[in-house]
């Protein structure tokens, strides 16, 4: 399985929150190629790096921040927020992503979304569902839809979607463990890579999460917070 940290970007600098809401910002560091760097010595390889202030604005933003890290470190960044057009998705592979993750773009403008997944390939695109209380959330988790995600994610593989990361937006930034029950329920009912991504706060999240059958597991504020130390995650590894 892999493990991805995530470094989340407002103001180029990196931060969590909780549950999604703007609110509740939290600055860890000024510097996220300072984050990224670390998380590289530790032994990760992969990071999922979030355009925040792209996803409330509805473009591209913080796509300079994107090419610094892949320029600067060997991580295999897959990276999502407010890619919204043909434009923001040239700017992000040009800048070094090696994987673009998108979430309300799928949910609001499917065509285009399925026009990306034609031209880069399944391995290149990454469906983003994002949900809470089973329903799909868009635009940095500010609007809410009728969308059911296991229906949504099944309807989307049978388009050619292989590769998904879901989130919980309940369990986000909370500590409280991952949505174990929602994801067995996901690889039940598909046939994805499925990689979680909300809640985790222990080594041992990660351990069931594999044992669930996830690809890959996505964590931000444990690290953050110094309840998974890098050393930990670099045995796991």
């Amino acid at each position: 399985m892999k493990i991805i940290p995530a470094i989340d970007i407002i103001d180029g600098k990196c931060v969590r929150l909780s549950k999604g809401d703007y609110n509740t910002k939290k600055i860890y560091n000024d510097n996220p190629l300072e984050v990224a760097k670390e998380f590289e010595a530790n032994g990760i390889e992969y990071l999922h790096l979030v355009d925040l202030d792209g996803a409330k604005s509805k473009h591209i933003v913080n796509y300079k921040i994107l090419k610094e890290i892949v320029l600067k470190t060997k991580l295999k960044v897959d990276f999502g927020g407010g890619l919204k057009s043909n434009e923001d998705l040239k700017i992000a592979f040009e800048a070094g992503a090696n994987q673009i993750t998108g979430g309300s773009i799928a949910a609001k403008n499917p065509t285009l979304f399925l026009e990306w997944l034609t031209e880069y390939g399944p391995d290149k695109i990454i469906l983003g569902a994002d949900c809470l209380n089973r329903k799909i959330a868009t635009d940095g988790w500010l609007e809410s839809s009728t969308l059911d995600v296991v229906e949504y994610i099944n309807t989307y593989e049978s388009k050619g979607v292989t590769n998904v990361i879901c989130t919980d937006i309940s369990k986000d930034g909370m500590l409280e463990g991952a949505s174990n029950e929602l994801y067995t329920e996901i690889l039940k009912m598909s046939g994805v890579n499925l990689i979680a991504s909300g809640g985790v706060s222990s080594i041992q999240d990660l351990i069931d999460l594999k044992n669930l059958g996830c690809q890959g597991a996505i964590l931000g504020k444990a690290i953050y917070e110094g309840n998974i130390n890098l050393k930990e995650l670099q045995k796991l590894c």
